[in-house]
């Protein structure tokens, strides 16, 4: 099919075609622009959680290290929430507000995808009415005095060309937003993970230091 033939077939869809073009551009600049934001989440995200699990013990000098190595992450958000939470006291909202970091950081993580999602499930359906619009003008044809069979054959094949183009878009479409969909959620667990892993070490911290204060306290009443 040379460009002349494209040029005829996407006017004989009635822009169907033009529109779907466009729909591709959309989508091809999602997955990459996605693609890469997930992947370096997922890759830093996976730094950032070995660092905290082979670290000794953790304080405001570690967490401060790993904020700054890695600001652009949503890692870094939660691990910034734990910075200044004053775990010496008030130590039972600690969680919630993790889990407040979090929720702020999802859309960040899924932006775009809904535009994806929604092409995947257009794109058929915007080729079946150019094919639709290509067989109108073809069957139109027929009203013609003396029109060539081959003319209502050629016009149906270009009108079929609409639906292959939504088809392809939908399935290169469904299969990028399926995987990143998978990495946006596994993002989403490195944070929980992340998450629990600062609630249960700064918990540890909390603990130890109650057990200095409380012998300071006794001293002191016993000292009465």
């Amino acid at each position: 099919m040379n460009f002349q033939s494209i040029i005829h077939a996407t006017q004989a869809s009635g822009g169907v075609l033009y529109v779907m073009m466009v729909f591709l551009f959309i989508a091809l600049t999602v997955i990459i622009e996605r693609e890469w934001y997930l992947r370096t989440a997922l890759s830093q995200g996976k730094s950032v959680i070995d660092e905290i699990e082979t670290s000794d013990h953790i304080d405001t000098a570690v967490l401060n290290a790993i904020a700054l190595k890695y600001p652009n992450l949503p890692h870094a958000a939660v691990i910034k929430v734990a910075l200044r939470h004053d775990t010496g006291h008030d130590f039972d909202r600690f969680p919630d507000k993790l889990d407040e970091s979090i929720m702020k950081s999802a859309p960040r993580i899924d932006r775009f995808l809904w535009i994806l999602d929604t092409i995947v499930t257009m794109a058929p359906l915007l080729g079946l009415l150019g094919t639709i619009i290509g067989m109108f003008n073809a069957f139109h044809v027929l009203g013609n005095p003396g029109s060539a069979p081959n003319k209502i054959t050629g016009g149906v094949a270009e009108a079929l060309i609409a639906t292959a183009s939504g088809l392809c878009i939908a399935i290169i479409g469904l299969f990028f937003f399926n995987n990143l969909n998978n990495r946006a959620r596994v993002v989403m667990h490195q944070l929980e993970t992340l998450k629990l892993m600062l609630a249960n070490r700064m918990h540890t911290r909390y603990q130890q230091q109650k057990d200095v204060v409380r012998p300071i306290k006794n001293q002191a009443g016993a000292a009465r």
